[in-house]
Formats: structure tokens, C-alpha cells, sequence
């Protein structure tokens, strides 16, 4: 099969077009983790045809698992159509829906997350719970983190604010974290130092891949359970460890806009 191998502020990605193949492709886990070992990216994203939208996208995480949403490959798939289209906006339908794509300049995408979902049960959680700061610790090395915000952005993050980003146990905190009971699909966690109103340092441990370069949802996430607790603006620059990307939760519909570069690395195959 071929593919694209591309990324987002670092965040990796396999791209395969499948819109010729009126069969969905079925692709076992254990492929998807033999290409993760093999090409080392964090998700996979198939393109499968639509009767609505330009291409409908499957996404798995690299340990095999499907999941909901990739903000940041969603990025790469809608620049990829529009280079093929040559048009300045594309749509993708996912398991959580449409969402809707244009240029934000040479190399760089925007796209509409759609609203965050805040109640417990959308995290989901696995028992009741104030949203903007979960009653959960957890520790490890001796540092323990607390009372994280839970967003769900097609997939569940709780995001806890840190001191010190850069001398945090990002993989070991984040292992445990993704791992608990609290969370029954388990969790993506981030690990966000606010410089100030407008600028946000993020790590974030992504589940099914692990340590990341960038995550494009778990930015909106940040952003969003930032302004709640009242740390940031409405809009605000996420710097990750892979770049930086761009944040605005909008007033008027609730929406989250994430913008942020793009980069084809080129064609690859994928062995059967």
C-alpha cells in the first residue's frame, strides 16, 4: 500500500489514500503497530471515500487501536486534499463528525475541532466530577500533579498545569495517568507550563503512542481547560517540543481552531 509519511509541529503521521477501493481497508493491530515499529509515527490515517465530504478518515494510534480524533493529521489529510484539489478548504467526515479545513498560509492549515465536550460522562469519567479540576493525583520520581482539567476534543484529555514542564517526568506521569480507572478509554495527558495569557508550554503523553512531538487535540484541550480555570485568553500560541501551534476557543460558537505547519516527508510503502 502506499503512503504519505508526514507530520504536524512533529507529530507524525502515515497517510494512505484508499479512495479507489470501494472495500474499507481492514487492518488488523498488529499491522498497525509492524508500520508504527517500522516507520515510527504516532498515528494512521486512512482516506476512504464520502458521499459529503471530500474523504472520510479512520485514524489509528500507533499501538493499533482506531480513535476519534487527530487534530493535527487532520491538518495534514486536509492539506493533502487541497494540494490535490487546488482549493484553499477541504472536509473530512470522522467517527465524531465533520470537520472543516482551509489554508492559513504557505505550508501551514487551519481546522474546526468543533465544540469541546466538558460533562463528565463525555470524557468520559468513570464516576461524577467537576470538569474543570478532577478530584485525581497521581506521582512519580517523587513529584506528584493534581486536579487536572478533563476536555474532550473527539478524544479525552486531562490536562494539569506545571511549574516546570521541562524538569517533569512527562512519560512516567504520563503513563500512570492514561492507565487509570478514572478513565474507562483511558486518556491522553498534558502537561501545560502557562508563560502567560497568550502563550502555553505543552507536553503531552499521548495514549496508544506514547511521548509526542505535538498533539494537535491535546493543544485545544489545553487551551480550553486553561481559560476555564482562568489561566489564558481565549486564544493563545502552544509551543510544543516538535513547534508551535495556534489555539482560539471562539466565543460566538464554541468552537476550537487549531492552525498550525504542515510537512510532506514523502511517499513510502507499507508492506502488506
Amino acid at each position: 500500500m502506499k503512503a504519505r509519511l508526514m507530520n504536524g509541529a512533529g507529530n507524525r503521521f502515515i497517510l494512505a489514500d484508499q479512495r479507489d477501493s470501494a472495500i474499507p481497508a481492514q487492518l488488523p493491530a498488529e499491522t498497525v503497530r509492524a508500520w508504527a515499529r517500522q516507520h515510527a509515527f504516532d498515528q494512521l490515517l486512512v482516506l476512504n471515500r464520502s458521499e459529503q465530504a471530500d474523504a472520510y478518515m479512520r485514524i489509528w494510534n500507533a499501538d493499533g487501536d482506531e480513535v476519534g480524533a487527530c487534530g493535527n493529521g487532520t491538518r495534514a489529510a486536509a492539506w493533502a486534499l487541497m494540494e490535490e484539489s487546488g482549493s484553499d478548504a477541504a472536509s473530512l467526515d470522522t467517527i465524531g463528525g465533520r470537520l472543516a479545513a482551509e489554508r492559513a498560509g504557505h505550508l501551514s492549515v487551519s481546522v474546526d475541532m468543533g465544540e469541546p465536550r466538558l460533562d463528565w460522562q463525555s470524557i468520559p469519567l468513570a464516576r461524577p466530577m467537576d470538569t474543570v479540576a478532577l478530584d485525581f493525583a497521581t506521582e512519580a520520581d517523587g513529584i506528584r500533579i493534581e486536579t487536572p482539567g478533563a476536555v474532550n476534543m473527539g478524544n479525552p484529555h486531562a490536562v494539569f498545569f506545571i511549574r516546570d514542564v521541562e524538569s517533569l517526568p512527562v512519560a512516567k506521569l504520563g503513563r500512570e495517568v492514561e492507565l487509570d480507572p478514572l478513565f474507562p478509554e483511558k486518556v491522553n495527558a498534558g502537561f501545560a507550563q502557562i508563560y502567560d495569557a497568550s502563550h502555553i508550554r505543552l507536553r503531552v503523553w499521548e495514549r496508544g503512542a506514547g511521548l509526542t512531538a505535538a498533539c494537535g487535540t491535546g493543544a485545544c484541550a489545553a487551551l480550553v481547560a486553561a481559560h476555564r480555570r482562568g489561566l489564558a485568553a481565549r486564544k493563545a500560541s502552544i509551543m510544543a517540543d516538535g513547534g508551535e501551534l495556534f489555539v482560539e476557543w471562539r466565543e460566538a460558537d464554541n468552537h476550537v481552531i487549531l492552525t498550525g505547519p504542515v510537512e510532506d516527508e514523502g511517499e513510502i510503502e507499507l508492506a502488506p
